[in-house]
């Protein structure tokens, strides 16, 4: 899976994959063969953080 470098299509991309695919980050993160690290440091760094509950990465409080 290729993983866009702009933080901002990276959340867009990450969230609708998560709503409409995948029940967590975890799953996402085995079936498209990605590290979870290259998802949550470059959104942390972009102030988010993933919300198991929501299934979403959010905006940091």
């Amino acid at each position: 899976m290729f993983l866009p470098k702009n933080s901002d299509i990276l959340l867009s991309l990450i969230n609708t994959m998560l709503r409409d695919k995948y029940s967590s980050l975890n799953l996402l993160c085995d079936e498209e063969d990605v590290s979870v690290d290259s998802i949550v440091t470059p959104l942390e760094n972009a102030g988010y953080y993933y919300n198991e509950e929501l299934n979403a990465f959010v905006l940091k409080d």
